[in-house]
């Protein structure tokens, strides 16, 4: 598997100890994804801090973010923290935990996209990781069984979908 980051991600995952190669490149949306899917399928990531920055004064660019990844497959948002800690306040803002919260779980709702919380930045490059995997897999399986059920002309199918 080959993981793209996108070259401005500015405290990127190493993937150490996962099977993959990883390579620094420019992403239109989000901060992970598979080579040669770019336009199928990303992961935004975020610390706690960044994410509360993110549902403030960084809104509006956040939001726009989260509708071009409506566009794709599959995007989701990895948090490195629990959503307890959301809910706690453990950040630096003057953001009121519930405010907090319900401006997630909102945006969940209406981009209808996943935010999912790692507890910490190992358990979300871990999320991360998996999410890709399960992806690539799913499409795998999906390009190999245009192919099967429709020989040569499932091919050209198949490569057309991916266009």
């Amino acid at each position: 598997m080959k993981i793209v980051i996108d070259s401005r991600e500015q405290t990127p995952f190493d993937f150490a100890g996962f099977d993959c190669t990883v390579e620094v490149g420019g992403l239109s949306v989000g901060d992970y994804s598979l080579k040669g899917l770019e336009t199928f399928v990303a992961i935004e990531r975020k610390s706690i801090d960044d994410l509360v920055g993110c549902l403030t004064g960084e809104r509006d660019r956040f939001e726009r973010e989260l509708a071009r990844g409506c566009g794709l497959d599959f995007f989701a948002v990895v948090v490195e923290a629990g959503f307890q800690d959301l809910a706690a306040g453990a950040y630096r803002s003057r953001m009121k935990p519930h405010a907090a919260c319900q401006s997630v779980l909102a945006m969940m709702q209406r981009y209808r996209m996943p935010f999912f919380f790692g507890g910490s930045r190992k358990g979300a490059e871990y999320a991360c990781y998996w999410l890709l995997s399960k992806y690539l897999r799913e499409a795998t399986n999906h390009f190999e069984s245009i192919v099967k059920a429709h020989g040569a002309a499932g091919l050209e199918a198949a490569a057309l979908s991916l266009q």
